[in-house]
Protein backbone atom coordinates (compact mmCIF):
# COMPACT_ATOMS: atom_id res chain seq x y z
CA UNK A 1 0.00 0.00 0.00
CA UNK A 2 1.30 3.45 -0.86
CA UNK A 3 2.56 5.43 2.09
CA UNK A 4 0.26 8.29 3.02
CA UNK A 5 1.30 11.81 3.76
CA UNK A 6 4.46 12.19 1.69
CA UNK A 7 4.32 15.98 1.51
CA UNK A 8 6.58 18.82 2.50
CA UNK A 9 4.77 19.00 5.85
CA UNK A 10 5.38 15.33 6.67
CA UNK A 11 8.41 13.77 8.36
CA UNK A 12 8.87 10.02 8.00
CA UNK A 13 11.71 8.78 10.21
CA UNK A 14 11.58 5.13 9.20
CA UNK A 15 14.60 5.85 6.99
CA UNK A 16 17.29 8.48 6.56
CA UNK A 17 19.23 10.61 9.05
CA UNK A 18 17.69 10.74 12.52
CA UNK A 19 19.00 13.99 14.05
CA UNK A 20 17.79 16.28 11.23
CA UNK A 21 14.36 14.63 11.33
CA UNK A 22 14.05 15.02 15.10
CA UNK A 23 15.14 18.66 14.97
CA UNK A 24 12.81 19.39 12.04
CA UNK A 25 9.89 18.20 14.14
CA UNK A 26 11.07 19.34 17.58
CA UNK A 27 11.90 22.96 16.72
CA UNK A 28 8.39 23.94 15.51
CA UNK A 29 6.90 21.86 18.32
CA UNK A 30 9.06 23.62 20.92
CA UNK A 31 8.25 26.98 19.34
CA UNK A 32 4.53 26.17 19.59
CA UNK A 33 4.92 25.20 23.24
CA UNK A 34 6.90 28.35 24.03
CA UNK A 35 4.32 30.49 22.25
CA UNK A 36 1.59 28.83 24.30
CA UNK A 37 3.47 29.56 27.48
CA UNK A 38 4.14 33.16 26.43
CA UNK A 39 0.43 33.64 25.97
CA UNK A 40 -0.31 31.95 29.31
CA UNK A 41 2.32 34.15 30.92
CA UNK A 42 0.61 37.15 29.34
CA UNK A 43 -2.56 36.11 31.16
CA UNK A 44 -0.75 36.23 34.49
CA UNK A 45 1.15 39.41 33.62
CA UNK A 46 -2.04 41.25 32.68
CA UNK A 47 -4.02 40.10 35.70
CA UNK A 48 -1.02 40.65 37.99
CA UNK A 49 -0.46 44.23 36.85
CA UNK A 50 -4.01 45.36 36.09
CA UNK A 51 -6.23 43.03 38.16
CA UNK A 52 -7.30 43.07 41.77
CA UNK A 53 -5.01 42.55 44.76
CA UNK A 54 -5.17 38.74 44.89
CA UNK A 55 -5.98 38.02 41.25
CA UNK A 56 -2.49 36.76 40.35
CA UNK A 57 -2.44 34.34 43.28
CA UNK A 58 -5.98 33.18 42.43
CA UNK A 59 -5.24 32.42 38.76
CA UNK A 60 -1.86 30.87 39.55
CA UNK A 61 -3.32 28.60 42.20
CA UNK A 62 -5.62 26.98 39.60
CA UNK A 63 -2.78 25.67 37.42
CA UNK A 64 -2.33 22.36 39.20
CA UNK A 65 -6.10 21.78 39.35
CA UNK A 66 -6.57 22.54 35.64
CA UNK A 67 -3.77 20.13 34.79
CA UNK A 68 -5.29 17.47 37.02
CA UNK A 69 -8.66 17.82 35.31
CA UNK A 70 -7.65 17.86 31.64
CA UNK A 71 -4.66 15.53 31.78
CA UNK A 72 -6.59 12.28 31.34
CA UNK A 73 -8.16 13.50 28.11
CA UNK A 74 -4.91 14.95 26.83
CA UNK A 75 -3.56 11.44 27.45
CA UNK A 76 -6.14 10.19 24.95
CA UNK A 77 -4.70 12.58 22.38
CA UNK A 78 -1.31 10.95 23.03
CA UNK A 79 -2.96 7.61 22.33
CA UNK A 80 -4.35 8.97 19.06
CA UNK A 81 -0.91 10.23 18.07
CA UNK A 82 0.83 6.93 18.83
CA UNK A 83 -1.78 4.84 17.01
CA UNK A 84 -2.00 7.01 13.88
CA UNK A 85 1.82 7.26 13.80
CA UNK A 86 1.99 3.46 13.80
CA UNK A 87 -0.47 3.27 10.88
CA UNK A 88 1.50 5.97 9.06
CA UNK A 89 4.73 4.00 9.47
CA UNK A 90 2.98 0.90 8.13
CA UNK A 91 1.47 2.87 5.21
CA UNK A 92 -2.07 1.75 6.09
CA UNK A 93 -4.29 4.52 4.69
CA UNK A 94 -7.56 2.85 5.65
CA UNK A 95 -6.59 2.62 9.32
CA UNK A 96 -5.23 6.17 9.29
CA UNK A 97 -8.62 7.47 8.14
CA UNK A 98 -10.49 5.50 10.78
CA UNK A 99 -8.07 6.73 13.42
CA UNK A 100 -8.52 10.37 12.39
CA UNK A 101 -12.33 10.28 12.52
CA UNK A 102 -12.54 8.29 15.74
CA UNK A 103 -10.04 10.62 17.42
CA UNK A 104 -11.82 13.82 16.46
CA UNK A 105 -15.18 12.55 17.70
CA UNK A 106 -13.53 11.51 20.96
CA UNK A 107 -12.17 15.05 21.31
CA UNK A 108 -15.66 16.55 21.21
CA UNK A 109 -17.05 14.04 23.71
CA UNK A 110 -14.08 14.59 26.03
CA UNK A 111 -14.47 18.36 25.90
CA UNK A 112 -18.19 18.18 26.69
CA UNK A 113 -17.52 16.01 29.74
CA UNK A 114 -14.78 18.38 30.93
CA UNK A 115 -17.08 21.38 30.61
CA UNK A 116 -19.67 19.85 32.93
CA UNK A 117 -17.14 18.59 35.47
CA UNK A 118 -15.13 21.82 35.47
CA UNK A 119 -18.10 24.10 36.05
CA UNK A 120 -19.69 22.10 38.86
CA UNK A 121 -16.56 20.88 40.65
CA UNK A 122 -14.48 24.08 40.61
CA UNK A 123 -15.39 25.42 44.05
CA UNK A 124 -15.39 22.09 45.96
CA UNK A 125 -11.99 21.21 44.48
CA UNK A 126 -10.51 24.58 45.46
CA UNK A 127 -11.81 24.20 49.00
CA UNK A 128 -10.22 20.74 49.13
CA UNK A 129 -6.94 22.37 48.04
CA UNK A 130 -7.19 24.74 51.00
CA UNK A 131 -7.39 27.87 48.87
CA UNK A 132 -7.32 30.94 51.15
CA UNK A 133 -10.61 32.86 51.52
CA UNK A 134 -9.15 35.91 49.77
CA UNK A 135 -8.52 33.92 46.56
CA UNK A 136 -11.32 31.32 46.63
CA UNK A 137 -14.08 33.26 44.85
CA UNK A 138 -11.75 34.69 42.20
CA UNK A 139 -10.24 31.26 41.48
CA UNK A 140 -13.70 29.66 41.26
CA UNK A 141 -14.89 32.27 38.74
CA UNK A 142 -11.76 31.84 36.64
CA UNK A 143 -12.12 28.05 36.47
CA UNK A 144 -15.81 28.11 35.54
CA UNK A 145 -15.26 30.49 32.64
CA UNK A 146 -12.11 28.64 31.55
CA UNK A 147 -13.87 25.27 31.31
CA UNK A 148 -16.52 26.73 29.04
CA UNK A 149 -13.80 26.45 26.37
CA UNK A 150 -13.02 22.77 27.05
CA UNK A 151 -14.46 21.45 23.77
CA UNK A 152 -12.29 23.65 21.50
CA UNK A 153 -9.31 22.93 23.77
CA UNK A 154 -9.72 19.19 23.19
CA UNK A 155 -10.43 19.56 19.46
CA UNK A 156 -7.24 21.56 18.99
CA UNK A 157 -5.08 19.13 20.96
CA UNK A 158 -6.45 16.02 19.24
CA UNK A 159 -6.15 17.70 15.85
CA UNK A 160 -2.53 18.64 16.53
CA UNK A 161 -1.79 15.07 17.66
CA UNK A 162 -3.11 13.75 14.36
CA UNK A 163 -1.00 16.15 12.30
CA UNK A 164 2.00 15.38 14.49
CA UNK A 165 1.60 11.68 13.66
CA UNK A 166 3.09 12.40 10.25
CA UNK A 167 5.60 14.90 11.58
CA UNK A 168 3.63 18.05 10.80
CA UNK A 169 4.33 20.54 13.57
CA UNK A 170 4.69 23.72 11.51
CA UNK A 171 1.07 24.41 10.68
CA UNK A 172 -0.22 23.89 14.26
CA UNK A 173 2.46 26.40 15.30
CA UNK A 174 1.06 28.99 12.89
CA UNK A 175 -2.48 28.45 14.17
CA UNK A 176 -1.38 28.73 17.76
CA UNK A 177 0.55 31.93 17.05
CA UNK A 178 -2.50 33.57 15.50
CA UNK A 179 -4.81 32.48 18.31
CA UNK A 180 -2.26 33.50 20.92
CA UNK A 181 -1.90 37.04 19.61
CA UNK A 182 -5.69 37.27 19.70
CA UNK A 183 -5.61 36.00 23.29
CA UNK A 184 -3.21 38.74 24.39
CA UNK A 185 -5.32 41.41 22.69
CA UNK A 186 -8.49 40.11 24.33
CA UNK A 187 -6.72 39.94 27.73
CA UNK A 188 -5.89 43.63 27.55
CA UNK A 189 -9.35 44.50 26.27
CA UNK A 190 -11.32 42.53 28.87
CA UNK A 191 -9.13 43.31 31.89
CA UNK A 192 -8.04 46.92 31.29
CA UNK A 193 -10.96 48.31 29.29
CA UNK A 194 -13.91 46.28 30.59
CA UNK A 195 -12.47 45.59 34.07
CA UNK A 196 -13.47 41.90 33.98
CA UNK A 197 -10.40 40.85 36.00
CA UNK A 198 -9.96 37.03 36.23
CA UNK A 199 -13.16 36.38 34.27
CA UNK A 200 -11.77 38.46 31.42
CA UNK A 201 -8.54 36.44 31.33
CA UNK A 202 -10.45 33.16 31.27
CA UNK A 203 -12.87 34.43 28.60
CA UNK A 204 -9.98 35.56 26.41
CA UNK A 205 -8.42 32.10 26.71
CA UNK A 206 -11.67 30.31 25.81
CA UNK A 207 -12.32 32.49 22.77
CA UNK A 208 -8.77 32.09 21.44
CA UNK A 209 -9.09 28.32 21.88
CA UNK A 210 -12.18 28.41 19.67
CA UNK A 211 -10.11 30.07 16.96
CA UNK A 212 -7.21 27.58 17.17
CA UNK A 213 -9.66 24.65 17.14
CA UNK A 214 -11.40 26.03 14.04
CA UNK A 215 -8.07 26.47 12.24
CA UNK A 216 -6.76 22.96 12.92
CA UNK A 217 -10.14 21.43 11.99
CA UNK A 218 -10.16 23.39 8.73
CA UNK A 219 -6.64 22.11 8.00
CA UNK A 220 -7.64 18.49 8.51
CA UNK A 221 -10.68 18.93 6.28
CA UNK A 222 -8.38 20.16 3.50
CA UNK A 223 -5.79 17.39 3.72
CA UNK A 224 -5.32 15.51 0.45
CA UNK A 225 -4.39 12.11 1.86
CA UNK A 226 -5.69 9.63 4.41
CA UNK A 227 -5.48 12.32 7.10
CA UNK A 228 -8.41 14.19 5.52
CA UNK A 229 -11.30 14.83 7.95
CA UNK A 230 -14.82 14.45 6.56
CA UNK A 231 -17.65 15.32 8.92
CA UNK A 232 -19.91 12.67 7.37
CA UNK A 233 -17.40 9.99 8.45
CA UNK A 234 -17.24 11.04 12.09
CA UNK A 235 -17.93 7.89 14.05
CA UNK A 236 -16.26 5.79 16.70
CA UNK A 237 -14.54 2.71 15.33
CA UNK A 238 -14.78 0.33 18.29
CA UNK A 239 -11.42 -1.37 17.76
CA UNK A 240 -9.53 1.85 17.13
CA UNK A 241 -11.22 3.61 20.06
CA UNK A 242 -10.17 0.70 22.27
CA UNK A 243 -6.56 0.95 21.05
CA UNK A 244 -6.55 4.69 21.74
CA UNK A 245 -7.89 4.03 25.22
CA UNK A 246 -5.28 1.30 25.84
CA UNK A 247 -2.51 3.78 25.05
CA UNK A 248 -4.12 7.01 26.21
CA UNK A 249 -5.70 6.02 29.51
CA UNK A 250 -2.42 4.86 31.11
CA UNK A 251 -0.70 7.98 29.73
CA UNK A 252 -3.51 10.16 31.02
CA UNK A 253 -3.59 8.38 34.36
CA UNK A 254 0.15 8.94 34.68
CA UNK A 255 -0.43 12.62 33.99
CA UNK A 256 -3.23 12.67 36.55
CA UNK A 257 -0.96 11.17 39.18
CA UNK A 258 1.70 13.76 38.38
CA UNK A 259 -0.90 16.52 38.53
CA UNK A 260 -2.26 15.10 41.81
CA UNK A 261 1.19 15.19 43.36
CA UNK A 262 1.49 18.77 42.12
CA UNK A 263 -1.88 19.55 43.73
CA UNK A 264 -0.47 18.19 46.99
CA UNK A 265 2.57 20.43 46.58
CA UNK A 266 0.33 23.38 45.69
CA UNK A 267 -1.63 22.74 48.89
CA UNK A 268 1.65 22.91 50.81
CA UNK A 269 2.56 26.11 48.96
CA UNK A 270 -0.83 27.58 49.92
CA UNK A 271 0.11 27.00 53.55
CA UNK A 272 2.93 29.56 53.21
CA UNK A 273 0.46 32.34 52.31
CA UNK A 274 -0.34 34.61 49.31
CA UNK A 275 3.26 35.84 48.84
CA UNK A 276 4.67 32.36 48.25
CA UNK A 277 1.57 31.45 46.23
CA UNK A 278 2.18 34.37 43.88
CA UNK A 279 5.90 33.53 43.71
CA UNK A 280 5.18 29.91 42.88
CA UNK A 281 2.66 30.92 40.19
CA UNK A 282 5.20 33.23 38.55
CA UNK A 283 8.06 30.73 38.73
CA UNK A 284 5.88 28.01 37.18
CA UNK A 285 5.60 30.16 34.08
CA UNK A 286 9.41 30.35 33.84
CA UNK A 287 9.75 26.62 34.44
CA UNK A 288 7.25 25.98 31.69
CA UNK A 289 9.57 27.44 29.04
CA UNK A 290 12.22 24.87 29.95
CA UNK A 291 9.88 21.89 30.33
CA UNK A 292 7.91 22.47 27.15
CA UNK A 293 11.11 22.79 25.11
CA UNK A 294 12.35 19.47 26.49
CA UNK A 295 8.93 17.90 26.14
CA UNK A 296 9.02 18.49 22.39
CA UNK A 297 11.70 15.79 22.19
CA UNK A 298 9.54 13.45 24.26
CA UNK A 299 6.69 13.90 21.76
CA UNK A 300 9.15 13.39 18.89
CA UNK A 301 10.46 10.12 20.27
CA UNK A 302 6.89 8.89 20.83
CA UNK A 303 5.92 9.68 17.24
CA UNK A 304 9.05 8.35 15.57
CA UNK A 305 9.26 5.23 17.72
CA UNK A 306 5.64 4.49 16.79
CA UNK A 307 6.42 5.05 13.11
CA UNK A 308 9.34 2.63 13.23
CA UNK A 309 7.30 0.09 15.17
CA UNK A 310 4.67 0.18 12.43
CA UNK A 311 7.34 -0.14 9.74
CA UNK A 312 9.13 -2.91 11.72
CA UNK A 313 12.34 -0.87 11.67
CA UNK A 314 13.18 -1.96 15.22
CA UNK A 315 16.89 -1.22 14.94
CA UNK A 316 16.21 2.50 14.54
CA UNK A 317 14.28 2.76 17.81
CA UNK A 318 17.46 2.83 19.93
CA UNK A 319 19.01 5.47 17.70
CA UNK A 320 15.90 7.65 17.87
CA UNK A 321 15.77 7.32 21.67
CA UNK A 322 19.45 8.05 22.29
CA UNK A 323 19.43 11.04 19.94
CA UNK A 324 16.38 12.50 21.65
CA UNK A 325 17.89 11.95 25.12
CA UNK A 326 21.09 13.74 24.18
CA UNK A 327 19.23 16.68 22.65
CA UNK A 328 16.93 16.92 25.65
CA UNK A 329 19.69 16.83 28.27
CA UNK A 330 21.83 19.49 26.58
CA UNK A 331 18.97 21.88 25.93
CA UNK A 332 17.34 21.28 29.31
CA UNK A 333 20.54 21.93 31.26
CA UNK A 334 21.33 25.07 29.28
CA UNK A 335 17.87 26.61 29.52
CA UNK A 336 17.38 25.62 33.16
CA UNK A 337 20.54 27.31 34.35
CA UNK A 338 19.86 30.40 32.22
CA UNK A 339 16.41 30.63 33.81
CA UNK A 340 17.97 30.70 37.27
CA UNK A 341 20.69 33.16 36.26
CA UNK A 342 18.10 35.65 34.98
CA UNK A 343 15.53 34.59 37.57
CA UNK A 344 15.13 37.93 39.33
CA UNK A 345 14.48 39.77 36.08
CA UNK A 346 12.07 37.14 34.80
CA UNK A 347 10.10 36.96 38.04
CA UNK A 348 9.90 40.75 38.07
CA UNK A 349 7.86 40.58 34.86
CA UNK A 350 5.03 39.06 36.88
CA UNK A 351 5.37 40.79 40.23
CA UNK A 352 7.68 43.58 41.40
CA UNK A 353 7.36 42.72 45.09
CA UNK A 354 10.89 41.87 46.39
CA UNK A 355 9.49 39.21 48.72
CA UNK A 356 7.71 37.51 45.83
CA UNK A 357 10.90 37.55 43.74
CA UNK A 358 13.00 36.13 46.58
CA UNK A 359 10.51 33.33 47.23
CA UNK A 360 10.25 32.62 43.52
CA UNK A 361 14.01 32.18 43.16
CA UNK A 362 13.92 29.34 45.66
CA UNK A 363 11.56 27.33 43.45
CA UNK A 364 13.37 28.31 40.23
CA UNK A 365 16.63 26.96 41.63
CA UNK A 366 15.34 23.56 42.72
CA UNK A 367 13.23 23.03 39.62
CA UNK A 368 15.00 24.69 36.68
CA UNK A 369 18.62 23.87 37.50
CA UNK A 370 17.76 20.16 37.68
CA UNK A 371 15.00 20.14 35.08
CA UNK A 372 17.02 18.25 32.48
CA UNK A 373 16.51 15.09 34.57
CA UNK A 374 12.75 15.53 34.14
CA UNK A 375 13.29 15.83 30.38
CA UNK A 376 15.28 12.60 30.33
CA UNK A 377 12.51 10.88 32.25
CA UNK A 378 9.85 12.08 29.80
CA UNK A 379 11.89 11.06 26.75
CA UNK A 380 12.43 7.50 27.91
CA UNK A 381 8.71 7.23 28.71
CA UNK A 382 7.88 8.43 25.18
CA UNK A 383 10.06 5.71 23.70
CA UNK A 384 8.53 3.01 25.91
CA UNK A 385 5.02 4.06 24.94
CA UNK A 386 6.02 4.21 21.29
CA UNK A 387 7.10 0.56 21.51
CA UNK A 388 3.59 -0.33 22.64
CA UNK A 389 4.17 -0.68 26.41
CA UNK A 390 1.65 1.46 28.25
CA UNK A 391 1.09 0.11 31.76
CA UNK A 392 4.70 -0.17 32.92
CA UNK A 393 5.69 3.52 32.57
CA UNK A 394 2.48 4.49 34.38
CA UNK A 395 3.23 2.18 37.31
CA UNK A 396 6.86 3.28 37.51
CA UNK A 397 5.87 6.96 37.46
CA UNK A 398 3.17 6.31 40.05
CA UNK A 399 5.63 4.73 42.45
CA UNK A 400 8.64 6.87 41.55
CA UNK A 401 7.97 10.46 40.63
CA UNK A 402 4.58 10.74 42.30
CA UNK A 403 4.58 8.31 45.21
CA UNK A 404 8.03 9.37 46.34
CA UNK A 405 7.03 13.02 46.11
CA UNK A 406 3.94 12.53 48.24
CA UNK A 407 5.86 10.44 50.79
CA UNK A 408 8.50 13.17 50.94
CA UNK A 409 5.85 15.77 51.79
CA UNK A 410 4.12 13.50 54.31
CA UNK A 411 7.32 12.63 56.16
CA UNK A 412 10.47 14.74 55.69
CA UNK A 413 8.60 17.97 54.97
CA UNK A 414 6.52 17.57 58.14
CA UNK A 415 9.61 17.67 60.38
CA UNK A 416 9.63 21.23 61.82
CA UNK A 417 13.26 21.98 60.89
CA UNK A 418 12.60 20.76 57.31
CA UNK A 419 9.24 22.50 56.89
CA UNK A 420 10.70 25.02 54.44
CA UNK A 421 10.25 26.02 50.81
CA UNK A 422 13.67 24.56 49.94
CA UNK A 423 12.81 21.11 51.26
CA UNK A 424 9.37 21.22 49.63
CA UNK A 425 10.72 21.97 46.13
CA UNK A 426 13.67 19.61 46.57
CA UNK A 427 11.15 16.78 46.18
CA UNK A 428 11.02 17.47 42.43
CA UNK A 429 14.62 16.65 41.36
CA UNK A 430 14.87 13.72 43.78
CA UNK A 431 11.78 12.08 42.28
CA UNK A 432 12.89 12.75 38.67
CA UNK A 433 16.28 11.08 39.08
CA UNK A 434 14.90 7.98 40.81
CA UNK A 435 12.14 7.55 38.23
CA UNK A 436 14.41 8.06 35.21
CA UNK A 437 16.86 5.40 36.37
CA UNK A 438 14.00 2.95 36.94
CA UNK A 439 12.60 3.66 33.46
CA UNK A 440 16.04 2.96 31.95
CA UNK A 441 16.01 -0.53 33.46
CA UNK A 442 12.51 -1.14 32.08
CA UNK A 443 13.56 0.11 28.64
CA UNK A 444 16.46 -2.35 28.54
CA UNK A 445 14.24 -5.38 29.12
CA UNK A 446 11.50 -4.16 26.78
CA UNK A 447 13.97 -3.52 24.00
CA UNK A 448 15.34 -7.06 24.44
CA UNK A 449 11.83 -8.44 24.06
CA UNK A 450 11.30 -6.39 20.91
CA UNK A 451 14.61 -7.67 19.57
CA UNK A 452 13.41 -11.24 20.07
CA UNK A 453 10.22 -10.39 18.16
CA UNK A 454 12.35 -8.94 15.37
CA UNK A 455 14.35 -12.17 15.04
CA UNK A 456 11.16 -14.24 15.04
CA UNK A 457 9.60 -12.04 12.34
CA UNK A 458 12.75 -12.20 10.18
CA UNK A 459 12.76 -16.00 10.37
CA UNK A 460 9.08 -16.11 9.38
CA UNK A 461 9.68 -13.85 6.38
CA UNK A 462 12.73 -15.90 5.29
CA UNK A 463 10.77 -19.14 5.52
CA UNK A 464 7.98 -17.64 3.43
CA UNK A 465 10.48 -16.57 0.76
CA UNK A 466 12.11 -20.00 0.67
CA UNK A 467 8.70 -21.65 0.28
Amino acid sequence: MARSGNSENSINLTSGAILPGILAMAIPLAASSILQLVFNAADLAVVGNFGKEHSLAAVGSTTALVNLTITLFLGLSIGANALVSRYFGAGDDSQISRGVHSSMLMSVLSGAFLTVVGIFMARPALIWMQSPPETLELATLYLRVYFCGAIPLMVYNFGCSILRAKGDTKRPMYYLAFAGVLNVFLNLLFVIVFDLDVAGVALATSLSQCVSAALVTRRLMREEDAFRLELSKLRLDGRIALEILKIGVPAGFQGIVFALSNVVIQSSVNGFGPTVMAASAASQQIEGFVWLTMNSFSLCVLTFTSQNLGARQYGRIDRVTITALLCCSVIGAALGNLAYYFGSTLLGCFDQDPEVIEAGLTRVYWVCCFYFTCGLMDCIVGSIRGMGYNITPTVVSLLGACGLRIIWIATIFQVPRFHTEDVLFMSYPVSWVVTFLTHCVCYYFMRRRLHADEIKYSRTVNCAHEA
